[in-house]
């Protein structure tokens, strides 16, 4: 791989070199590699077929658990997440120690290993809110909770420059990442002002299907505004928005 230099950039196919734009800037590389059809069936290739099908697999769990938590993600993801999730989802799967190689699944892998995964590098939940909070989940009820004392926000959060006011925000998510499902229940505080003033005590209840056999996820976050004229605006289009993986109860 090279990186284009110069005024004019390509894009497109010239000979054996492919001219590309990604988020790294305009690329170029050599176009080669081995015949599909030879991954496909040659034994050699046993290996990257086994690996390959375990990557997809991770790559349609992490597409199921992100739409699941939609809503929250649209002011609280950065550009990179869908790989990075896919990263952990692959080593969730290679935690499965009940199937062959290949055909390891999300299921029988370590669903918790996605507990602390930061959908939002450029703001994460663990350098943002240093107020103590006790997340629940439990599977009879299908009641997932998280409660936070009384703060002061201006000393618990910490907030990007601008901000004037925040909300706190949850969910609680039964996935079923075999049939690509999912239930999941959203909760948030009124927008509050960032400032000295004590908040009252936060209490949010996600219910979901009581006695589930599926994985359960606890997300919590923050949202981050600033008023203008009396009137309230995401702060930088939410892209300061932590939003965490903070409790995870696999089977």
């Amino acid at each position: 791989m090279a990186r284009q230099k110069g005024i004019i950039k390509l894009k497109g196919t010239i000979g054996d070199i492919t001219f590309y734009k990604t988020k790294d800037g305009h690329l170029a590389r050599e176009k080669g590699g081995i015949d599909a059809s030879r991954i496909a069936n040659d034994p050699a290739f046993q290996r990257t077929r086994e690996n390959g099908s375990e990557f997809g697999r991770a790559g349609k769990a992490g597409k199921t658990l992100r739409t699941a938590l939609r809503t929250l993600l649209l002011n609280s993801a950065d550009s990179r997440m869908v790989s990075r999730l896919t990263q952990t989802m692959v080593k969730v799967i290679q935690a499965d120690l009940t199937n062959k190689r290949g055909l390891r699944n999300v299921i029988d892998g370590e669903a918790e290993l996605l507990v602390g995964f930061e959908f939002n590098i450029g703001g994460k939940l663990g350098t943002t809110l240093f107020v103590p909070f006790v997340g629940g989940i439990d599977r009879v009820t299908g009641e997932i909770t998280v409660d936070l004392e009384s703060f002061i926000p201006a000393n618990m959060i910490a907030a990007p420059s601008g901000t004037t006011h925040f909300k706190i925000i949850s969910a609680g998510a039964e996935i079923d990442f075999e049939a690509e499902v999912f239930v999941t229940t959203n909760s948030e505080t009124a927008i509050l002002p960032w400032d000295m003033t004590p908040t009252v005590a936060i209490n949010h209840l996600n219910a979901v299907t009581p006695n589930s056999t599926k994985p359960l996820f606890l997300a919590l976050g923050v949202e981050f505004y600033q008023e203008v004229n009396g009137r309230m605006y995401p702060l930088k289009n939410g892209s300061y928005n932590p939003l965490a993986l903070v409790q995870v109860s696999g089977l």
